[in-house]
């Protein structure tokens, strides 16, 4: 019985690492070979296929390269040959490569998105243990459908759902609000639940001037209206609480949709969807009457992914507004 063929595009990150005793630091520098030499077995279960995209660390990948690196999945995703593929990349920046993926892929064979969180001259490495589960998960036919996963610590989490929780923790990568899809356990994925109502983007190209600013008490509008004044196309605000904002904010929130720059809010709360709720100065209803975009429970690092991708389809306000509130408003 012939074994799938799993395609693995190489990116750099963590993974990829190892100490440089000059300067005492991980920097990129094992081959791919040298990281699936470290993967123990896998031969048995597929046969892989390296690609090299890159050697960057995840803070060096921009929206521009991931555009790059969607192109190469899905040209390599169109091969009969190929069963699923799998990016290795840079944690700091994984979920937001896996969420643009995963809304401008549309495609039944499995993507998974894997990395690290210790460099190989560390005790515990766990890039082989993380890469071993990612083919395990490609080649599973219970992976079909489910858009791209992340694939961590055992744990096969959506990637419209997960987020990096924690700076050092094994198990960083975290679905807060629902859970993980699934695990991989003795070999074999199991899934517990199905995503519901994914969402396709089907941008050829994305518009990488959109800003992201956070919201904090007191906050007034000179952030807002430097982001214009500087060629922002898109903002998006992380609120406060359930989408709201200090009333100072109102004017250079304003000077943005004037300036037919598009604004998106999400919540700074880690959990839970922005709702025009409150009708205070300041307030969601306000803001919303306004022209402002609610962009549900995601958070803004995802939000301005999701805003890129729309803003290359249309400069519309009330397609963007489609784009981004579809499944959430409903």
């Amino acid at each position: 019985m012939s074994k799938p063929k799993v395609a693995i595009i190489f990116t750099g990150g963590t993974i990829s690492m190892t100490v440089d005793p000059r300067i005492g630091a991980a920097i990129p520098s094992l081959s791919n070979e040298e990281i699936m030499s470290l993967v123990t077995n896998i031969d048995k279960f597929a046969e892989i296929e390296p690609i090299n995209f890159s050697k960057l660390p995840g803070p060096h990948i921009d929206p521009l390269m991931m555009m790059d690196m969607q192109k190469l999945v899905v040209e390599t995703l169109e091969r009969k040959d190929i069963a699923g593929v799998i990016i290795t990349h840079g944690t700091d920046t994984l979920e937001e490569t896996a969420y643009l993926l995963d809304l401008t892929i549309n495609c039944e064979k499995p993507v998974v998105v894997v990395g690290a969180m210790r460099n190989s001259s560390e005790l515990g490495y766990d890039g082989p243990s993380n890469l071993a589960s990612a083919v395990c998960t490609v080649i599973s036919p219970d992976a079909k459908n489910k858009g791209v996963l992340v694939v961590m610590n055992n744990e096969v989490n959506a990637a419209s759902e997960v987020t990096k929780t924690n700076t050092l923790r094994l198990n960083t990568f975290k679905s807060l609000e629902f859970g993980a899809l699934g695990i991989v356990d003795n070999d074999k994925v199991i899934f517990h639940r199905q995503i519901l109502d994914r969402q396709h983007i089907p941008a050829k190209t994305i518009i990488p001037n959109v800003d992201l600013i956070k919201c904090v008490a007191g906050m007034d509008s000179k952030l807002v209206k430097y982001c214009v004044d500087t060629g922002a196309k898109g903002i998006v605000i992380e609120a406060l609480g359930r989408g709201n904002v200090p009333p100072a904010m109102l004017e250079g929130i304003e000077y943005a949709l004037t300036n037919n720059v598009v604004v998106v809010m999400v919540s700074r709360c880690p959990t839970g969807r922005v709702l025009d709720t409150y009708g205070y100065e300041g307030g969601g209803r306000q803001l919303r009457n306004l022209g402002v975009i609610l962009g549900g429970d995601l958070p803004g690092q995802k939000a301005r992914i999701k805003l890129m991708l729309a803003l290359s389809i249309s400069n519309e306000l009330d397609a963007i507004r489609e784009m981004i509130e579809s499944n959430q408003y409903q």
